[in-house]
């Protein structure tokens, strides 16, 4: 049996398939020592490998390699992975990553009173809106939160909007608000923007309803009357994209609108150096780390006041709110950052500040090591 103590991680997708909560276990991960990390995750490809190493993890893949039926059976093909696993580490923490198919296995096994001497820990990242929580998938995903929750020993989330939810479905225990992020050291600040005439909005963001790519490209076509030179940069892909491409064509603004599709992560920073100002006019958001990565590089950010960005942005001093839902307001704020250069100016140095003090990855996975080693020893 493996000396060290063991954390078995549960999260539906792990890379290569890539989201905050995804980058977020590997950003902890990799910067936690003394601990051995093993994950489990649905396959959903064949040309995924069962087992590998990626960082710190040790990553078991279970499934056949399709979606669907990875995803649903995952949490009893999971199930017996970890007794295999049990009988060669020292369990002391299993850690439920998003209230998804894989991370439910945990609960599922305390249901039938295996392994309940190891206790759950669960991270809340969703950004999904409390409607769509409640109501998706005929309700069965607010049940999956309620099940969840039930068995877990501490529950950490990304945002005070998230530790809100947690308590609305029913969590009672102790709750640790440690939000992602950012890796400082890749995410400088660039004076190439201020090098050129043009001026470039940028939003990083996936390309469906929650983010609310349609009502930046409304608002964008109200500055660009006024400035011409004016360009938008769109980095994300998505389900909406071509309804978004149409959009912008309608609008008479398809020349002035880029849409660069799917980016790898390390990459964002080569397309985020350009930009002037960063917005994203979110609908729902459990946190919004592509603000702070923008805020990172000393951009300004508009946003608006939903799910965990009012954690982060303080209008006026770190971003500013837009409205939700209204291209009109979003238009007023991105002219005021093109017209206002001390708003500007106070703006990317407050939101350069407030990155580097409270959401360095390093001071992250501190606080989240703390959690680990607490419920180990308890």
């Amino acid at each position: 049996m493996n000396g060290k103590q063991t954390v078995i991680i549960f999260s539906t997708a792990y890379m290569p398939f890539i989201g905050g909560a995804e980058l977020a276990v590997k950003d902890i991960t990799d910067r936690v020592e003394g601990l051995n990390f093993i994950l489990l995750t649905a396959r959903m490809r064949r040309d995924l490998p069962r087992q590998e190493r990626i960082g710190s993890v040790e990553v078991y893949r279970v499934g056949l390699g399709t979606v669907f039926l990875d995803k649903l059976l995952s949490p009893f093909l999971a199930s017996i992975r970890v007794r295999r696993l049990a009988r060669q580490h020292s369990i002391c923490l299993f850690w439920s990553v998003m209230a998804s198919y894989t991370s439910i296995t945990p609960a599922l096994l305390h249901m039938f009173g295996l392994y309940r001497n190891i206790p759950l820990l669960v991270t809340l990242q969703e950004g999904d809106s409390e409607a769509h929580i409640a109501r998706a998938r005929l309700g069965l995903v607010g049940l999956g939160w309620q099940f969840l929750l039930r068995h877990a020993a501490h529950v950490q989330v990304i945002s005070t909007y998230l530790a809100g939810l947690a308590r609305t479905y029913g969590y009672t225990g102790d709750i640790t608000i440690v939000p992602n992020g950012v890796d400082i050291s890749r995410f400088q600040i660039s004076d190439f923007r201020f090098q050129r005439k043009e001026k470039i909005i940028i939003t990083v963001s996936r390309l469906v309803k929650k983010n609310g790519v349609d009502m930046l490209i409304q608002a964008f076509a109200e500055v660009y009357k006024r400035y011409p030179e004016a360009k938008l940069y769109i980095v994300g892909d998505g389900e909406l994209r071509s309804d978004l491409e149409g959009l912008s064509r309608r609008l008479g603004i398809a020349l002035a609108v880029t849409f660069f599709g799917s980016v790898p992560h390390e990459r964002v920073p080569e397309y985020q150096k350009n930009a002037d100002i960063f917005v994203r006019a979110s609908r729902s958001e459990g946190l919004g780390t592509s603000f702070l990565e923008a805020m990172a590089m000393g951009i300004p950010v508009i946003g608006t006041r939903v799910g965990g960005i009012p954690d982060f942005l303080l209008h006026e001093k770190t971003g500013l709110f837009a409205h939700v839902d209204d291209s009109v307001d979003l238009s007023r704020q991105i002219l005021r950052l093109f017209e206002d250069r001390v708003l500007y100016d106070t703006l990317s140095r407050n939101g350069r500040t407030l990155v580097e003090n409270a959401y360095s990855w390093d001071s992250i996975a501190k606080r989240m090591e703390t959690i680990f080693r607490n419920i180990c020893v308890s």
